[in-house]
């Protein structure tokens, strides 16, 4: 099998989760599975926003710091967040203090209360799903970026959303089911149930 790692369990996944029992546990049960509430698209949004430059594996083993620090990232508080907050989040060492990606987080939060007059942040997020997915075989054929993630930067930073780059937006897409990016040859390929596990 092409692109694969095939684990002790006898299950094949990507190099990326084959060896950090984390990861290898994100990659089962989460990753590439559909996020339909707002919540939850708005915590991928942000944890990708903060992914920007590092490991994704960083963010995962901060992810419940996260949560504590931006209080499981509902929209409606964090929108609210002040000048002290952001000192708080700044000073807090369990996340990522990057002042640009926390006041990005915030403005985001503030965006996607202000979205919900217009159809909701799902709604936006999911209306760039593409008609067909990538069918990758190896590491090296799965895209970075793509016209609906180029389309859904737009988007988003048309109504005021920040750090919503081409390549983020095409890692949430990746991460929430949209597009469908696991190796062909991968156990979790078409087990978002979005698209078919065609190889």
């Amino acid at each position: 099998m092409s692109g694969v790692v095939v684990g002790d369990d006898g299950l094949a996944r990507p190099p990326w989760a084959a060896v950090d029992p984390l990861m290898r546990e994100y990659y089962d049960t989460e990753w590439g599975m559909p996020v339909r509430d707002e919540r939850g698209l708005f915590e991928r949004l942000s944890l990708e926003a903060f992914q920007s430059g590092l490991s994704w594996a960083t963010i995962l083993r901060k992810r419940e710091a996260f949560r504590s620090a931006f209080r499981d990232f509902d929209p409606d508080v964090v929108a609210g967040f002040d000048d002290a907050d952001r000192e708080r989040l700044l000073a807090d060492a369990g996340i990522v203090r990057n002042r640009l990606k926390i006041d990005a987080t915030i403005t985001n939060a503030r965006a996607t209360v202000a979205l919900r007059e217009r159809g909701g942040l799902v709604d936006l997020v999911w209306s760039h799903r593409p008609a067909e997915t990538p069918r990758p075989v190896e590491l090296a054929d799965v895209p970075t970026t793509s016209p609906e993630s180029v389309a859904l930067s737009k988007s988003l930073k048309a109504v005021g959303f920040a750090f919503v780059g081409p390549t983020t937006m095409h890692a949430l897409m990746e991460a929430t089911g949209i597009v469908d990016t696991h190796l062909v040859d991968s156990h979790r390929r078409g087990s978002s149930g979005v698209w078919e596990a065609a190889r």
